[in-house]
């Protein structure tokens, strides 16, 4: 069976889709991690969405994109939050979501920056698997 990884896409005014930049890489995501036993991909996609960005929304924000293939291994369920204007700075994200580090052993958060992205920027920004499969979608 595959795994699902659920994941929001924050949008702002401008149409641009906000991005975490993955600690240790040169890449930037989506905010998004796997269903946990008991879960919807509601309920995971809101949590991964505090743990790596710090940001809550009420549920019924979310507007559910559906699931999607991804990975061999993995499929992908997106919903969408549109922010409007309420995100002109994200000076106060955190990410709270850690894992060991990979020479020391420290924790490190797993996202260490955000921004925002417009589609066109995607596929320089993002892994080519998560650039095609936004760049596939409208939001």
């Amino acid at each position: 069976m595959q795994q699902v990884s659920c994941g929001t896409l924050v949008i702002n005014s401008q149409r641009q889709v906000l991005l975490c930049h993955v600690t240790g890489t040169a890449s930037w995501d989506i905010p998004k991690g796997l269903l946990d036993a008991g879960e919807t991909p509601l309920q995971a996609a809101r949590r991964e969405l505090l743990e790596e960005a710090g940001l809550d929304f009420d549920g019924g924000r979310f507007d559910d994109l559906g699931e999607f293939s991804y990975r061999p291994d993995k499929r992908l369920h997106l919903f969408k939050v549109e922010v409007g204007d309420a995100l002109c700075s994200l000076d106060h994200l955190r990410c709270t979501s850690f894992f060991p580090h990979h020479r020391t052993g420290e924790p490190t958060p797993e996202a260490d920056g955000f921004r925002w992205a417009a589609r066109e920027e995607l596929s320089s920004l993002c892994w080519p698997r998560m650039a095609s499969r936004l760049l596939s979608i409208e939001w």
